[in-house]
């Protein structure tokens, strides 16, 4: 077996035990045929939080109680989608999921 397997099979195996994401092949990224470690929507989440942090750092937010309703309403469109797609009423696919993966931060 070469390096690059062995290092992948050990990959996956951590990631296996990390119960942070479902992780299906039809869910998520994959670029010439290596799938991301997190799915679609947990992507989006993971650069919304990043890019929120960078955002942060370099300028200064005042939480007020409009942000935080803001916040808070932003996640509603998030809740909407999962539910018709838990209920089968869409279709999903990975860049809407990604979407309201962003939605969420």
């Amino acid at each position: 077996m070469s390096n690059q397997k062995i290092y992948e099979s050990k990959y996956n195996q951590i990631l296996s035990k990390i119960p942070f994401c479902h992780r299906l092949p039809d869910r998520t990224f994959n670029i010439r045929g290596h799938y991301f470690p997190v799915c679609a929507r947990r992507t989006g989440f993971y650069i919304g939080i990043f890019s929120c942090f960078i955002y942060v750092y370099f300028f200064y937010v005042q939480y007020t109680i409009i942000l935080i309703i803001l916040a808070i309403l932003m996640i509603i469109p998030t809740f909407y989608y999962v539910l018709t797609q838990y209920l089968g009423f869409r279709e999903s696919n990975n860049l809407l999921r990604l979407f309201t993966g962003l939605l969420v931060v």
